[in-house]
């Protein structure tokens, strides 16, 4: 069973310019997906607005384990991890199709661990000037907080929240 590559560049130019920040527009543009209805309609509306702006997408797939996984077996567990490989591999060449028709700088990461963590980390990490994300889709997270709604009240991004 293979790992994925952490982090893969596709289209021309495939890492962003040096920019300032404040100056006209966005020039890095970070997209969280994890393979939902919404974080793909998130993706779609991040690489629409990347591509009008002249900015790069950063596209980060966070494979968090479920509370479970440490009571489950190993071949389960294994089971599990595998999933989440083939699924980070059809993001990776989803994305990788999709910078070479719309000509854009798209960054692919594949990162382990919290979602929300690992979406600020991407974000510092490559001075994102904006973080967009999916609305979750589950129930219990209009009572705890979601993500999205993490890292709107964090306020170091503009954050936009597709429905």
């Amino acid at each position: 069973m293979s790992t994925p590559v952490d982090r893969e560049e596709y289209g021309p130019e495939a890492r962003p310019l040096p920019f300032e920040r404040g100056t006209d527009g966005p020039r890095v543009v970070l997209v969280g997906v994890d393979g939902t209805r919404t974080s793909l309609r998130a993706a779609a509306y991040a690489a629409g607005l990347a591509r009008r702006q002249g900015a790069g997408l950063v596209v980060v797939f966070v494979s968090s384990p479920a509370a479970y996984t440490g009571l489950i077996s190993g071949v389960v567990a294994g089971a599990v991890q595998q999933t989440h490989d083939e699924l980070a591999a059809e993001l990776r060449e989803q994305f990788r199709r999709g910078a070479d028709e719309l000509g854009l700088p798209v960054t692919f990461l594949c990162r382990r661990g919290d979602a929300y963590a690992e979406l600020c980390k991407a974000a510092d990490e490559y001075r994102a000037d904006l973080v967009v994300v999916g609305s979750s889709e589950q129930a219990g997270h209009r009572l705890v907080g979601s993500v999205a709604t993490r890292l709107v009240r964090t306020g170091r991004w503009p954050v936009v929240v597709v429905p």
